[in-house]
Order: structure tokens, then sequence, then C-alpha cells
């Protein structure tokens, strides 16, 4: 295993693939009372805004975990696994409800996975992500 911290600019084709590449991941937000809460979703990677996009309704125990830790961002992690290969990021993740992020959720939602469904209760949980963690199949 290694770690990277994203350089968006450098970032590893290999990387770069594999979150590109339709897989589940598990979402993984902290309780009230600290205790774990992972969840499988689709996460979408977004290297113009320099983050990560979950969509999901907005009365989701994640979303509420998220929206729970305030304007400093929630501490989260998103793991996907594909045979060897791996990849975990970890950031701080925040519920945004604007319209305009929203959809810039969805439409990088649709490029990694497909258009999602209508959902009028739809947020977006934008992850700033401060590192990857790479199994060794992928770090080359």
């Amino acid at each position: 295993m290694t770690s990277w911290t994203p350089g968006w600019g450098a970032f590893p084709p290999a990387l770069r693939e594999f979150w590109t590449e339709r897989h589940l991941c598990t979402f993984t937000t902290v309780r009230t009372d600290g205790r774990p809460h992972a969840v499988p979703v689709g996460v979408a990677i977004d290297h113009e805004e320099r983050c990560a996009w979950v969509i999901t309704h907005g009365a989701s125990q994640k979303a509420r975990h998220v929206a729970a830790a305030g304007a400093e961002g929630s501490a989260v992690a998103a793991c996907q696994v594909a045979g060897a290969r791996w990849s975990t990021l970890e950031g701080r993740a925040q519920v945004l409800t604007e319209p305009a992020a929203v959809r810039r959720a969805e439409e990088c939602y649709a490029g990694r996975y497909r258009v999602p469904r209508p959902n009028p209760q739809r947020v977006a949980v934008r992850i700033e992500i401060d590192r990857f963690l790479i199994s060794t199949t992928l770090a080359g």
C-alpha cells in the first residue's frame, strides 16, 4: 500500500483510470456517537472542481452524519475494490443543497455510472480529498 496526496495536475494515470471505471464504493461516515457507518454508493471524481461527489437523499443517514459536522466538514472515506486493485479516498465532506451543486454532482455521477433517477429530495455530498490510499497493483 502507498498513499498519494492530490496533485491534480499530475494525477497518476492508473489511479485516474481506476476511479473512472464503474465500481461501487463503500462510503464511511461517522455517527454522532463516533461509530463508523459504511454504505454502498457511487462516487465520482471531479477533476475540474478537484473533489469527489456522492448523490443521495437528503434524509439519508450518510447525509445526516455529514451535515451534523457543520461548516468544518465531516471526516469521510470511500473505498472501491476490484480483485487485487483497491483505492480509498479520505477527506472532509459537506452536504450541499444548492441546485447548481446537485446538478454538478448528478452530471459527474452520470459520467461514471448512469443518469440518476429524478429525486427532488436529492442532495450532493462534496468531498474535499486529502489523500488516496492505493494498492501496490495500482501504484506501479
